[in-house]
């Protein structure tokens, strides 16, 4: 049965999740959304785009992240009566912006919790990126010149524990356990070409349904 793959990455930071992304955009010729998610999501919500970038991938400090799991007839609108956190806005403006694109056509959703937004959804095709330490810190670096060793570090750090905590807090899942995924790809092994090329291999034949 033919499928029209919509792909999911999930990665660790410095493992060049957006670059394979962008790569693999073009290898498909199918869209990426990666910050424009953000973007969509704080037009539809009414909210400021700086504010909403602050608290992209962020957890809330909220007891009501069970309501934003994702179900269809919950919206920011729907909450009578409930001031919702800034973060658990845009979960949910973002987790209906990536439906939405799903519904669409085949689509590469970078990071998000996304795998989890569609884990309904028999298209999805969901891969988690991962490198060894020295390779992630060596590509923090040249993204980042001003860092050093120590700096970049603690950025890998910091950012893999955020990325972490809201996707366990969104999802009552846990970020990286590998049967969320239906790859997991070390980048640092493969190279951000390589990578991309397995992946398009791999989703060519997730479509045919091979």
């Amino acid at each position: 049965m033919e499928r029209t793959p919509v792909i999911t990455i999930a990665r660790q930071y410095g493992s060049g999740g957006r670059e394979i992304g962008i790569r693999l955009s073009e290898i498909l010729g199918i869209p990426l959304y990666d910050r424009e998610l953000i973007t969509a999501a704080a037009e539809a919500g009414n909210l400021h785009p700086e504010v909403a970038a602050r608290v992209d991938e962020k957890a809330a400090n909220s007891l009501l992240y069970t309501l934003a799991m994702g179900s269809n007839i919950f919206s920011v609108g729907h909450t009578a009566g409930v001031t919702l956190p800034i973060n658990d806005k845009l979960f949910i403006l973002q987790s209906d912006y990536i439906r939405e694109v799903a519904r669409k056509g085949s689509c590469i959703i970078v990071g998000r919790s996304a795998d989890h937004v569609l884990r309904e959804n028999p298209n999805r095709f969901s891969v988690f990126l991962y490198a060894p330490l020295p390779a992630r810190r060596a590509r923090v670096m040249e993204r980042h010149p001003e860092l050093s060793e120590g700096g970049a570090l603690d950025l890998i750090n910091k950012t893999d524990k955020r990325r972490a905590s809201y996707y366990n807090f969104y999802t009552g899942g846990r970020w990286g356990k590998y049967d969320n995924y239906h790859m997991a790809l070390d980048t640092g092994a493969l190279g951000i070409a390589g990578t991309a090329e397995i992946l398009a291999n791999a989703v060519r034949r997730f479509a045919k349904g091979e």
